[in-house]
């Protein structure tokens, strides 16, 4: 006669692990069973569980830690971002003029923002600036915008490599120097374009609301001296 161990059936490896899914607790009550599991390495040889667990959590651990020294770092570059973008405001509005206003906002990109060329575009002449190598001025109507037709009706900033012609337009004879930009389109002021040798300085997908606020800054302070 079959005794009932006998006849009870087998429980396979599935059931068990299914079984433990719906007690965690289970352990808590055999600690010395815990202690004596024995879990398979991704490397290396096995290990009891309470030390897979430990090494889990370090993981973790670990991850957690980059993650808050990552937003940490963003966190710092956001605000001295914010800091140069409230100089840069104030500096423009101390101007007297727009041709000083447009230095101002060309030295400032340059010294405070990395820029290895700065270029601003204007649609309409300004007087008092002749001759500067950071300024053109190309009317509306004018073909050489075609390339950023889209950008002067929109406003909306650009980041990274931008299109040859593009570059060409921006940078003239050095456009082949430039490996990334950061371009800001002012609907009916004209271009400001910030460009570097560093292909992965301006990058699709980097923030652009400074960028927005800085164009919004010599908008209002230009538009003191509108005829």
């Amino acid at each position: 006669m079959k005794t009932g161990s006998e006849t009870q059936e087998k429980l396979g490896a599935h059931e068990v692990a299914a079984w433990l899914r719906r007690h965690p607790n289970f352990l808590k009550q055999f600690p010395d069973l815990a202690l004596s599991l024995v879990v398979p390495r991704d490397e290396g040889s096995a290990a009891s569980l309470a030390s897979y667990q430990l090494e889990v959590l370090r993981d973790k651990n670990r991850e957690l830690s980059r993650r808050l020294q990552e937003l940490f770092f963003n966190a710092q570059e956001n605000e001295r971002l914010a800091v140069r973008t409230h100089q840069l405001a104030l500096v423009l509005m101390r101007q007297t003029s727009a041709a000083d206003t447009l230095r101002a906002m060309a030295a400032t990109l340059a010294e405070e923002f990395n820029g290895d060329m700065v270029r601003l575009v204007m649609l309409k002449p300004v007087e008092g600036l002749d001759n500067a190598e950071w300024l053109q001025v190309i009317a509306e109507g004018d073909e050489a915008l075609t390339p950023f037709r889209d950008g002067l009706a929109d406003g909306e900033p650009l980041c990274g490599r931008l299109q040859p012609e593009k570059n060409a337009v921006l940078y003239g004879a050095r456009s082949e120097q430039v490996m990334s930009s950061a371009l800001l389109p002012l609907p009916g002021v004209g271009l400001v374009a910030v460009g570097s040798h560093d292909a992965n300085r301006f990058y699709p997908g980097m923030g652009t609301l400074f960028l927005r606020m800085m164009g919004e800054s010599l908008v209002t302070a230009l538009k003191r001296y509108d005829d």
